[in-house]
């Protein structure tokens, strides 16, 4: 939602973003983007990429019906883990996007569904509309990938998992142990400017 596809394929603006699982490249366009080489230190790689090849020319950003995943996501902790290797990368490793990421996701997924089950009156009233036209936007996506009705109501309970897999991707960049992925630490912590070197 950050990065929204028209947004991402219009060659008049910025936005660069990647879905890294499938990724088709002209070999001239890499190489004037400076090769793989180029991304080598990214923790990111698919979207490192992306941004540089938009400033080579236009990209585009799809959903295809022909790709499937071969990457095995078996277990909950698969899926946290694969999230929290990169999303405080992806907020830039800055305390002040994280806080404004957390204060933006509650307040767009969480607060509807909390004062739907918790309030009263119009408020509650307002919150269940709310929370209904969530279910309504995300369900194109739910129908897409064949899922079953009930995961579009669901989106902000996904919504908070992913606050949680934020927040745990912060907590282990503290502790020296970010973008922790296949028995590697990719992102160590930046060192303090007063740090001597």
């Amino acid at each position: 939602m950050l990065y929204p596809f028209a947004w991402v394929n219009r060659g008049d603006t910025r936005k660069a973003a990647a879905a890294g699982g499938c990724m088709l490249v002209r070999r001239t366009a890499l190489a004037a983007a400076g090769g793989v080489a180029s991304i080598r230190d990214a923790l990111i790689d698919d979207c490192a990429l992306a941004a540089r090849l938009k400033q080579q020319g236009p990209i585009w950003l799809g959903l295809t019906e022909r790709v499937s995943s071969l990457r095995p996501y078996p277990s909950f902790g698969d899926i946290r883990r694969m999230v929290a290797r990169s999303a405080y990368a992806q907020l830039r490793y800055s305390p002040w996007i994280l806080a404004g990421t957390v204060a933006a996701l509650a307040l767009a997924y969480l607060a509807a569904p909390l004062i739907a089950l918790l309030g009263s009156g119009v408020a509650q009233a307002l919150a269940t509309v709310a929370w209904i036209l969530i279910a309504v936007a995300f369900w194109p996506t739910v129908r897409f990938y064949r899922g079953s009705p009930i995961w579009a109501p669901l989106l902000p309970a996904i919504a908070a998992i992913y606050l949680g897999f934020t927040l745990d991707s912060a907590r282990e960049h503290m502790r020296g142990r970010g973008g922790r992925w296949k028995g590697r630490t990719q992102a160590l912590p930046a060192e303090s400017p007063s740090t001597p070197a």
